[in-house]
Protein backbone atom coordinates (compact mmCIF):
# COMPACT_ATOMS: atom_id res chain seq x y z
CA UNK A 1 0.00 0.00 0.00
CA UNK A 2 1.33 3.42 -0.94
CA UNK A 3 1.82 6.08 1.69
CA UNK A 4 -1.05 8.54 1.91
CA UNK A 5 -0.34 12.14 2.92
CA UNK A 6 -1.91 13.65 6.02
CA UNK A 7 -4.55 16.25 5.15
CA UNK A 8 -3.29 19.40 6.88
CA UNK A 9 -6.39 21.45 5.96
CA UNK A 10 -9.26 21.36 3.48
CA UNK A 11 -8.65 24.81 2.00
CA UNK A 12 -5.60 26.38 0.33
CA UNK A 13 -3.19 28.56 2.26
CA UNK A 14 -2.45 31.96 0.69
CA UNK A 15 1.22 32.90 1.02
CA UNK A 16 3.10 35.93 -0.27
CA UNK A 17 6.08 34.63 -2.24
CA UNK A 18 9.16 36.52 -3.39
CA UNK A 19 10.50 36.33 -6.96
CA UNK A 20 13.60 34.16 -7.23
CA UNK A 21 13.17 32.58 -3.79
CA UNK A 22 12.86 28.79 -3.50
CA UNK A 23 10.23 27.32 -1.19
CA UNK A 24 9.94 23.67 -0.13
CA UNK A 25 6.30 22.62 0.00
CA UNK A 26 5.39 19.88 2.47
CA UNK A 27 4.12 16.81 0.58
CA UNK A 28 3.56 14.54 3.60
CA UNK A 29 1.20 16.82 5.54
CA UNK A 30 3.06 16.31 8.83
CA UNK A 31 4.99 19.59 8.94
CA UNK A 32 4.26 22.00 11.78
CA UNK A 33 5.23 24.87 9.41
CA UNK A 34 2.49 24.32 6.81
CA UNK A 35 2.43 24.66 3.90
CA UNK A 36 6.22 24.32 3.97
CA UNK A 37 8.53 21.47 4.97
CA UNK A 38 10.07 21.18 8.43
CA UNK A 39 11.65 17.75 7.90
CA UNK A 40 8.74 15.75 9.35
CA UNK A 41 8.73 13.51 6.25
CA UNK A 42 11.96 11.88 7.44
CA UNK A 43 10.40 8.43 8.06
CA UNK A 44 7.94 8.54 5.15
CA UNK A 45 8.10 7.91 1.40
CA UNK A 46 7.48 11.63 0.77
CA UNK A 47 9.92 14.35 -0.19
CA UNK A 48 9.23 18.09 -0.28
CA UNK A 49 8.46 19.80 -3.58
CA UNK A 50 10.85 22.62 -4.47
CA UNK A 51 9.17 25.69 -5.97
CA UNK A 52 11.03 28.79 -7.13
CA UNK A 53 8.75 31.80 -7.51
CA UNK A 54 8.97 33.42 -10.94
CA UNK A 55 7.36 36.60 -9.64
CA UNK A 56 6.41 38.09 -6.32
CA UNK A 57 2.79 37.81 -5.24
CA UNK A 58 0.28 35.58 -3.54
CA UNK A 59 0.30 31.84 -4.12
CA UNK A 60 -2.45 29.50 -2.95
CA UNK A 61 -0.65 26.43 -1.66
CA UNK A 62 -2.35 23.05 -1.42
CA UNK A 63 -3.02 21.94 2.15
CA UNK A 64 -4.89 18.69 1.47
CA UNK A 65 -1.73 17.34 -0.25
CA UNK A 66 -3.75 15.70 -3.04
CA UNK A 67 -3.47 18.40 -5.74
CA UNK A 68 -2.48 17.43 -9.26
CA UNK A 69 -0.87 20.88 -9.54
CA UNK A 70 1.58 20.62 -6.62
CA UNK A 71 2.46 22.76 -4.75
CA UNK A 72 -0.64 24.77 -5.62
CA UNK A 73 -4.29 24.09 -4.91
CA UNK A 74 -6.39 22.67 -7.74
CA UNK A 75 -9.60 22.12 -5.75
CA UNK A 76 -8.82 18.50 -4.86
CA UNK A 77 -9.69 19.25 -1.22
CA UNK A 78 -13.36 19.27 -2.22
CA UNK A 79 -13.02 15.59 -3.23
CA UNK A 80 -10.88 14.26 -0.34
Amino acid sequence: MADVPVIADRSPKPVEVEAGKTYYWCACGKSQKQPFCDGSHKDTAFTPVAYTAEKSGKGFFCMCKHSNNKPFCDGSHSKT
